[in-house]
């Protein structure tokens, strides 16, 4: 385990690379703009879910358990990569369309997070890499006490819808309430009141676990780790073409994400296909399973095994007593 990130100056990768595709290969511009098939598919999984929340309110309480984990899990995750290609405009081209799909996400997931989740992850893609303004990478404070125990690994990625609802208070100079975040957080309670009293306080448990389930401890949890954990030295983004992209409207596809947000999930494997020189020498991983039991079980992995850039004037940040910071030129 390193004691702080890995900090490397100048701006992310995604940046030069995406310039040198659209140089090479301007073919690409085809494939960028919105799916609107994917509004189809929001419609399809949270009716599924909610027939199924439906059908599992009269059976044993271990049993649901393991359709949450089993099937509920996977139908979440992708609700949540359809909020993601709603905060990309990826799906209508009226801002306030793709909101509005996206609050409709939320209506299986039973947690209001579309709207939080478009304002951080957007930031996430302006500022990537960066210390405090991007909202995906853990405080210094988080990082220490997961530490590099596999246990607490272990609890951290259980837990980790908690970590991402406390991430935005580390973001600086951003307000967390906004219009459509509170009515977000009202339909959504609207929503779940009428799943109550409609379905059932069983059918409102069991989307609650699904989410649960779709965000930490499971086989599509090494997602979180696979996108930007570092593995390869220098390489802060890493891409999955395993089999669950079928499952996962092709997440996997980071790298391709990263450096044409503007490109719809549809279009990702075309995107990689069309440019194979610049993502096959890149690492890449096939199974999310592999890489999650490797970073909870490697005690050289840790929350701290990510890249941070600095401003290419800027020294890292003074190491702590004990801390082994690394620089990369």
């Amino acid at each position: 385990m390193t004691g702080d990130f890995t900090y490397v100056p100048g701006p992310n990768c995604h940046v030069g690379r995406r310039r040198e595709i659209l140089a090479r290969h301007p073919e690409v511009k085809a494939l960028m703009g919105p799916n609107r098939w994917s509004a189809a598919w929001i419609v399809g999984l949270v009716a599924l879910q909610l027939v199924v929340a439906a059908l599992v309110v009269e059976i044993h309480w271990a049993l649901l358990l393991v359709v949450a984990y089993c099937f509920g899990a996977f139908v979440n995750h992708a609700l949540y990569v359809l909020i993601h290609e709603c905060t990309h405009g990826l799906v209508f081209k009226k801002a306030q369309h793709n909101k509005i799909l996206g609050i409709i996400c939320d209506f299986a997931l039973a947690i209001p997070s579309a709207m939080a989740f478009r304002k951080y992850h957007l930031l996430h893609h302006k500022h990537l890499g960066q210390h405090g303004q991007d909202p995906d990478i853990v405080s210094h404070a988080e990082a220490r006490l997961v530490g590099n125990s596999a246990w607490r690994k272990a609890a951290w990625i259980f837990f980790f819808s908690i970590s991402q609802a406390m991430r935005p208070m580390m973001v600086k100079g951003t307000d967390f309430w906004d219009p459509w975040i509170a009515a977000n957080l009202v339909v959504q309670l609207l929503v779940n009141v009428l799943v109550f009293v409609w379905l059932g306080p069983a059918a409102l448990i069991y989307l609650f676990l699904s989410t649960v389930f779709a965000l930490g401890l499971h086989p599509l949890g090494g997602r979180w780790i696979q996108e930007h954990y570092l593995t390869e030295p220098g390489q802060e983004t890493y891409s999955y073409y395993g089999p669950l992209n079928r499952l996962c409207f092709n997440m996997g596809f980071h790298n391709e994400h990263h450096d044409f947000a503007n490109v719809a999930w549809n279009n990702l494997p075309k995107l990689r296909g069309a440019a194979p020189e610049f993502y096959d020498s890149l690492k890449h991983y096939r199974s999310w399973t592999s890489v999650l039991v490797n970073f909870i079980f490697n005690p050289a992995m840790s929350t701290y095994s990510r890249i941070v850039h600095t401003v290419p004037s800027e020294a890292p940040p003074p190491a702590r007593a004990g801390s082994t910071a690394q620089q990369v030129p």
